[in-house]
């Protein structure tokens, strides 16, 4: 037998693995601005919604309390007018009319047999 059949085979020498070249990552975009703007721009819209809830607990117990004295200026004019009513009825009175007409100025009705009230 050769030599070269009762040789064995020999492993290839073995290279230490290089290792793969990583491709550099890509930086991650982080937009702490975006984020914090946008917290930002939350709490200004809270805030103003609880100082239009604040705004209107106050205006509503103002416009309530207005809106009594206004109801009670109402009552007052009508009662005023009711009682001047009352005394333009009671002084418009033909009778009383009749009587201070005769004694104050001495007039007296006239009488309908004479008057021609036709043309």
């Amino acid at each position: 037998m050769s030599r070269a059949a009762t040789a064995r085979a020999l492993p290839a020498p073995t290279r230490p693995r290089a290792r793969p070249k990583t491709k550099p990552r890509a930086k991650q975009k982080v937009e702490p601005r975006r984020r914090v703007a946008g917290g930002v721009v939350w709490i200004g819209l809270v805030a103003a919604l609880l100082a239009g809830v604040v705004a209107l607990n106050v205006a509503v117990p103002r416009l309530n309390i207005r809106l009594d004295q206004t109801q009670g200026e109402r009552n007052q004019l009508r009662a005023d007018n009711a009682q001047l009513n009352t005394e333009i009825a009671a002084k418009a009175a033909s009778g009383r009319i009749l009587g201070l007409a005769s004694g104050r100025l001495g007039l007296r009705p006239a009488n309908p047999d004479y008057l021609d009230l036709r043309k």
